[in-house]
């Protein structure tokens, strides 16, 4: 996905243009906004790879409906880029107003190229009646994706942060550092895989790694130096050179995505699994794909976390209807639904002492399950890495440990 987005982009041949970024006459009467919204049709090109997303995405079309007079329609994507292209491609054809694309999941590598194309809406976040109840200090991810500030022209709706996952009636203690990992892996063959890049969680699965290896870590929010990477990364190669053939099928094949590789924690294939989800296990056992005795953990020094935004695009033929959507999903009654387990498990993007106090209740109310990490218990989340990171290290991936599927 990410090598594909920026082939994409490069393939355009064009300069930074300023269709959308500061163009738009910014509007901070809320009231005009929902009355151009009313009867809009809002089309949000998400992925649609999750029935309970899925799900999600329906009900918050129903509360938009109910509340607002906005419909929601849901276009499934198996790739973010796929809604890029579509953008450039109008943005190329000279469709400068009434595009097909309203709305945009998005972060990380996507967002970054479709802001320095000057192909996004905004800025319109802060603009957002529910702006001001975002955890911005807290949650400083909210308005930093994958170290480049998001300015306005992306709204959070989610947090994430990377979670293990293991079966305690088989593993009673996990390892809970890189470098136990590595042992439990030499001393369990067979029993650890990891998504085969560039899928997402098996990116991510590199990038814990490479924090937990390098010397110096922080290097990982500047851009890529190519007079120093071979030297950088060399330690995250030796450790991943170490535990290949003690993974799972010996390293000769991986699973292609996180819901197949949580199929083998629940078929018993391997111990350990991980998820973006922290929320994720709690809501599997729920649902009765995983066993009781499933619990997570996080490793010493924390992992990984980020934040999944919406985006307009600078043509989108309903942008008022978009940024009633975007609103609609910081509401605290959307957000507490979003982190129950029952429904997703994801953690909000809310500061949560702040809110009204029936509001507190809501999220007070949840039981987050069984499996599910407090957020004491979680840990610190790791910065992103600065994107051209994962574009080198993935393409290095694949070139030394890379298998047909």
């Amino acid at each position: 996905m990410f090598r594909r987005q920026f082939l994409l982009i490069a393939a355009s041949g064009l300069a930074q243009v300023a269709f959308g970024q500061g163009a738009q006459a910014q509007s901070n009467d809320w009231s005009a906004i929902l009355e151009a919204a009313k009867g809009q049709t809002v089309y949000w090109h998400a992925w649609g790879g999750d029935p309970k997303i899925n799900d999600f995405i329906a009900w918050v079309g129903d509360q938009a409906r109910e509340r607002y007079g906005v419909t929601l329609e849901h276009v499934k994507l198996s790739s973010t880029a796929d809604a890029v292209a579509r953008v450039l491609a109008e943005r190329d054809a000279g469709t400068l107003s009434g595009g097909a694309v309203d709305m945009i999941w998005i972060n990380g590598e996507n967002f970054a190229a479709m802001k320095a194309q000057g192909l996004l809406y905004g800025p319109f976040a802060e603009n957002l009646p529910n702006w001001a109840m975002v955890d911005v200090a807290g949650k400083p991810a909210v308005v930093t994706d994958f170290t480049l500030p998001t300015e306005g022209f992306e709204s959070p709706w989610a947090m994430a942060q990377l979670v293990f996952e293991y079966d305690s009636a088989r593993l009673p203690e996990p390892p809970r550092s890189l470098g136990a990992l590595r042992d439990w892996i030499a001393a369990n063959p067979g029993r650890f895989t990891y998504p085969q890049p560039p899928d997402y969680i098996g990116t991510t699965f590199l990038k814990q790694i490479a924090y937990g290896t390098l010397a110096d870590p922080s290097v990982l929010q500047q851009p890529v130096d190519d007079a120093t990477y071979a030297a950088t990364v060399a330690p995250m190669w030796a450790f991943l050179d170490a535990v290949t053939p003690n993974l799972w099928r010996g390293g000769k094949t991986y699973p292609n995505n996180e819901p197949a590789m949580g199929q083998l924690l629940a078929d018993g294939e391997v111990d350990i699994s991980f998820a973006f989800n922290p929320g994720r296990a709690s809501a599997e056992i729920a649902a009765g794909n995983l066993a009781d005795s499933v619990r997570t953990f996080t490793l010493e020094g924390g992992t990984i976390g980020n934040a999944s935004f919406v985006a307009i695009p600078f043509n989108a033929a309903h942008q008022a209807g978009a940024q009633v959507i975007a609103n609609l999903i910081l509401d605290p009654a959307v957000q507490a639904r979003a982190q129950d387990p029952n429904i997703l498990g994801f953690q909000t993007v809310l500061n949560i002492p702040s809110l009204p106090a029936q509001d507190q209740a809501r999220f007070a109310a949840l039981d987050l399950g069984v499996a599910t990490l407090s957020p004491a218990e979680i840990g610190p989340a790791l910065l992103e890495p600065h994107a051209s990171w994962m574009v080198r290290i993935g393409q290095d991936w694949i070139e030394r440990y890379g298998v047909a599927q």
